[in-house]
């Protein structure tokens, strides 16, 4: 079996839900090909650099996989035909990276050091 990493960019218009319900598409079909996916990590609602199909931003999902070659083919033929995808890429990899992306990465480390921080004292008082 082969490794890959998925990206997928989906429209605008949908929601996040149906966002991760088309992650649960994609991990559909790799098990029915026989393969499995490693992780799936959904990155929310961004905005695109330039338009594309008329959107300027999409929700972006990106998945580890192992799975044949021919399941993979099936998921980028579906991709194609589904109209809530705009775009996605598919890279063969040596070895799966299961540790968090980059982008998830800073974000888990924005929130522990907002949750570190002492709470601000809004005002000083001030006496007369």
């Amino acid at each position: 079996m082969a490794l890959y990493e998925h990206t997928v960019m989906s429209r605008q218009d949908i929601s996040a839900q149906q966002a991760e319900a088309l992650n649960d598409t994609i991990k559909g079909l790799i098990e029915a090909g026989g393969g499995s996916v490693a992780k799936i990590e959904y990155w929310g609602l961004r905005n695109l650099t330039y338009r594309v199909k008329k959107n300027r931003k999409a929700h972006y999902s990106l998945l580890a996989i192992d799975t044949p070659p021919a399941a993979m083919a099936e998921v980028e033929r579906q991709l194609g035909i589904n109209e809530d995808v705009l775009r996605w890429l598919t890279v063969k990899v040596e070895e799966l990276d299961l540790e968090l992306s980059p982008l998830l990465a800073r974000r888990e480390r924005e929130r522990e050091r907002d949750r570190e921080r002492p709470a601000r004292e809004d005002a000083p008082a001030v006496e007369a």
